[in-house]
């Protein structure tokens, strides 16, 4: 696998991430209320903030969070799978 091949990789999962978490949004707010809501309406944030700088009139905050929702990780298993089929 050339360096290529792992840019458009990492480029296509977080695509696929970006955009299995927003169909997941827009999909999760139109289904009634249960499980198949809490399934595609629910994220986990993993991340970490490494401080918070707080003067007077402004505060800065420094970290990262990633939302990741059932079909962010659906969509991310699809671009594994096509990568593995044609390029692996």
């Amino acid at each position: 696998m050339t360096r290529r091949d792992m840019m458009l990789l990492i480029f296509s999962l977080i695509l696929a991430g970006i955009v299995g978490g927003l169909i997941g949004d827009i999909v999760g707010h139109y289904l009634p209320d249960g499980a198949l809501k809490t399934l595609f309406q629910k994220n986990i944030t993993p991340g970490f903030d490494t401080g918070q700088v707080d003067f007077y009139v402004i505060s800065f905050s420094f970290g990262i969070r990633v939302g990741i929702n059932f079909m962010s990780v659906l969509f991310m298993i699809l671009v594994l799978i096509y990568f593995r089929w044609w390029y692996i």
